[in-house]
Order: C-alpha cells, then sequence, then structure tokens
C-alpha cells in the first residue's frame, strides 16, 4: 500500500506551521493566509531546520578557545557605534524600516566608504536598475572603483557573483525581492525568504563574507517575513524617523557581536545620510521662554539626549476631554494627570491635555516625568519655564519623586550645554557646577510657579 503523501500548511504572514488548512493564523490573526507548501517547498523546510539543529558532541567549557572577534571600521561614527565597534567579518545584519526612510542611501553611502578604504563591496539590488544607482551613488560622492553594481533577482545567480570575485562585504536590497529557482512560490513569501536567508548566512560564515540584508516591515512595524529569519541573522536593526523630517535613528533589536542599547543619530542631507552633529542643539530651543515648554534629558544607549517637552493645556468643548502624546506614552500621561488631580487639585478632568516631544524623538523611559508634570503645570497657569533649567525625575503614584539611572551622564550632559539649574530628585553624589535643587514630591511642584 502507497504511503499517504503528508500535507504542510504554512502561513504566509508569519510562517506559522499546520498540518491542516486554517481560516485563521493562531499566531499572528491573518485571515486566509495559509497555503499547501509543495514536496520542494517541504523539502527546504526540513534543510533549514537540520541545519538549526544538527547534533554535536558536548565539551566542556574550559576546553574551548574563546573566539576573537575581529572588526573593521565603516567609516561612520554612528554605524560603528551600533554595530558595536565596526563590522564583523562572516556577520549577517538585518535592517528594517518603513519605505523611504534610508534604507538604501545609508548602505550605499556605507558601502562607497568601505570601497574607499580598500574593501572590495559588491551591492546587489533587486528593486532598481544599476542606472538608478549610479545616480544616487553620484549624488552621495560614493564612486568608487572597488564598489560593483549587480541588478539581478535571481539567487543562484548572485551565488555565481559571489564565487567569481573575492568580495568582503554584500549587500542585498531587499530580501523580498530575491527568488530561488528550487521554489515555485513568488518572490517574498514565507518559503523563499527562509530559502534565501538561509543560503545567504551558509555563504556569509563559509567564506566570511559580511552581508547587510535590507527586510520591508509590516502595517505594525515588525520585518516582514517568517519570525526564523530574525533567529538565523546575527544582528537586527531598524531604521526609524519619519520621511518629512532630516532625523533618523538606527536602532538595535539584536546583536550577537555587542550591546542592542546604544542608538545612532543621522541626518538627511542634500548628499545623503550623515552622521548628526552637534545633535543636541536639534532638539530643543533655549532661546526663549515659554508657558508649557520645559528641557528634559533622555539616555540613548551611552549617550544622553536633552529634550524640550512641550504641553497644551486648553479648556474641553466635550464630554470627555482628550489626552494627546506624541513620542510619550499615553498610558504614563493619564496617569501623571490623574496624580495631578488628586495631589495638586488640578480640574484636569475638564481640560484637553496635549503632549509633544521635539524633534520627533519617542521617549520609552520614566525620567521625562517629571518634565512632564512641570510642563502641564505650567500650560495650566500660563507661566513660563526658564530654559536654564532641567527637570529629571520618575514620578511614582504616591506622588514621589525618584532618582533615575546615569545620573552622571545627564548632568555633564547638561553642564556642556550651558545649561545653570537641574531640578531632580536627590542631590548628586558627584561634583558639578550646576545648581541643582531637591524635589522629592510632586506637592512641591507648586513653590516652582
Amino acid at each position: 500500500m502507497a504511503k499517504k503523501k503528508s500535507s504542510i500548511f504554512e502561513c504566509q504572514h508569519c510562517g506559522e506551521q499546520s498540518v491542516k488548512w486554517l481560516g485563521k493564523c493562531p499566531s499572528c490573526g491573518g485571515w486566509d493566509s495559509f497555503i499547501e507548501l509543495s514536496s520542494e517547498q517541504q523539502e527546504v523546510v526540513k534543510k533549514v531546520a537540520k541545519a538549526s539543529a544538527e547534533a554535536s558532541k558536548a565539551t566542556p567549557i574550559t576546553q574551548i578557545e574563546q573566539d576573537n572577534i575581529t572588526r573593521f571600521s565603516t567609516h561612520n561614527e554612528e554605524f560603528d557605534l551600533v554595530l558595536g565597534g565596526g563590522i564583523v567579518p562572516g556577520g549577517l545584519t538585518l535592517i528594517g524600516g518603513s519605505p523611504g526612510v534610508g534604507k538604501s542611501t545609508l548602505l550605499l553611502k556605507i558601502a562607497g566608504n568601505l570601497a574607499k578604504s580598500g574593501k572590495k563591496v559588491l551591492y546587489v539590488s533587486g528593486e532598481e536598475s544599476a542606472g538608478q544607482i549610479k545616480m544616487r551613488a553620484t549624488r552621495l560622492n560614493a564612486n568608487e572603483e572597488k564598489l560593483y553594481l549587480l541588478s539581478e533577482i535571481s539567487l543562484e545567480a548572485i551565488q555565481d557573483e559571489l564565487l567569481r570575485e573575492d568580495y568582503e562585504i554584500a549587500i542585498i536590497d531587499s530580501i523580498q525581492t530575491i527568488y530561488s529557482d528550487k521554489l515555485t512560490s513568488a518572490p517574498g513569501s514565507v518559503s523563499q525568504v527562509r530559502e534565501i536567508t538561509f543560503e545567504l548566512m551558509r555563504k556569509a560564515k563559509e567564506s566570511d563574507i559580511a552581508m547587510f540584508i535590507i527586510g520591508h516591515i509590516t502595517k505594525d512595524g515588525s520585518i516582514a517575513g517568517p519570525r526564523v529569519l530574525e533567529h538565523m541573522v546575527d544582528t537586527v536593526l531598524y531604521f526609524e524617523g519619519e520621511s518629512s523630517k532630516e532625523i533618523r535613528m538606527l536602532r538595535g533589536f539584536k546583536n550577537r557581536f555587542g550591546s542592542t542599547s546604544e542608538i545612532g543619530i543621522f541626518e538627511m542631507t542634500q548628499n545623503g545620510l550623515e552622521s548628526a552633529k552637534d545633535i543636541n542643539r536639534r532638539f530643543f530651543d533655549s532661546t526663549k521662554n515659554q508657558s508649557g515648554s520645559c528641557l528634559t534629558v533622555a539616555v540613548e544607549g551611552s549617550r544622553a539626549l536633552i529634550l524640550e517637552v512641550q504641553a497644551l493645556v486648553t479648556e474641553s468643548t466635550y464630554p470627555n476631554p482628550k489626552r494627546s502624546a506624541t513620542g510619550f506614552d499615553t498610558n504614563r500621561l493619564n496617569m501623571l494627570l490623574a496624580l495631578l488631580e488628586k495631589k495638586l487639585d488640578l480640574p484636569l478632568n475638564s481640560y484637553d491635555v496635549f503632549i509633544n516631544i521635539s524633534g520627533g524623538i519617542k521617549v520609552k523611559e520614566s525620567s521625562c516625568d517629571l518634565a512632564v508634570v512641570a510642563a502641564i503645570i505650567s500650560s495650566f497657569r500660563n507661566r513660563p519655564i526658564s530654559k536654564e533649567s532641567v527637570f529629571i525625575g520618575e514620578v511614582s503614584l504616591t506622588g514621589e519623586i525618584k532618582d533615575v539611572y546615569s545620573m552622571e551622564t545627564r548632568l555633564k550632559e547638561v553642564s556642556s550645554q550651558g545649561i545653570s539649574k537641574a531640578i531632580i530628585a536627590q542631590k548628586p553624589t558627584i561634583k558639578t557646577n550646576l545648581k541643582c535643587f531637591e524635589v522629592d514630591e510632586v506637592v512641591k511642584m507648586l513653590e516652582l510657579f
């Protein structure tokens, strides 16, 4: 009796697999996203799973030699900072970001820098022709003899080119446009992305080629394709920012060779993306005191950024007042407003409150709570706050103001920008030229206005 053929169905949104067809994916919630894999596609799935789970003999850790990771610079300070000090030969890096944010521009500029330093670089584009890339390279001043362009979407053709020359760096733009002849599914499908990433990873490790892969993102901001894609690569970076604004941020979410707490800040200029110079001055204005505006300091990785917190409090014309926050957590804003109503008896339940962090920065830490409270009170009472002062502290539900981490780094940055006063929870233990005022409870904030 012939053996019954087994079927595997796979979600084309997230890569979830099932032995039967499902109308709704239990992993990502997508509807009608399951398709049946062919025998060739099933072989690819087995090959990737086998490579990921190859059995090997256990060795005592005392007998294992430590790897000495070597790096070389991209000649871009911000990019090196996010990578952990530079590019690791044989490393596979995935860069995601929304359309138009500048992923291709950034990597083409980096490719030009590396080629200028003597590295042989291959730039593969599946979305643009070589002529279009040449136009951008001219604008970016990236025309170098050792920078090779290849307009191709076939994986087999890309592999042949990698064998033809001794490339040290390869850039794939983008992974969703490349396809393999071994599979019948369309480019960008889960099966294609998985197979291509696996082959590129194997080539990178075998030949010590540093590879950069550009990936598209979905509506919820995650990289399109199966989750296994992020597990296979060594480094995952996200390029953030709005195409209408000059500032862009490169943030690390996974890095096997370094820290994920660092961010790189870039500025879009006529010559492409450049490392931002004197970036702090772009996030706040110290020329004029205005009500509803105050300064704070946030820490991103190893750098401190002075940010301007803006608040607008106005009488509401609706039964339910509006609460809106840009760059700040809305749930935390609601908590702070409830605290101000209880502790300071401010009738904010009949006022619309809007909060904005200038410069397009998204604050993810609680050290800006005190500045948000100060900006709200300033706007409510229409009393300006001096731009010679910064507010640093976390506000608890009990109304206490708590100290935050990296205070020494924050105060050093404040002092370097010529600001003279700091309102904090506890007096610093380090020596500083700043006039530090201690405020340990929210109720004491009224004494400042």
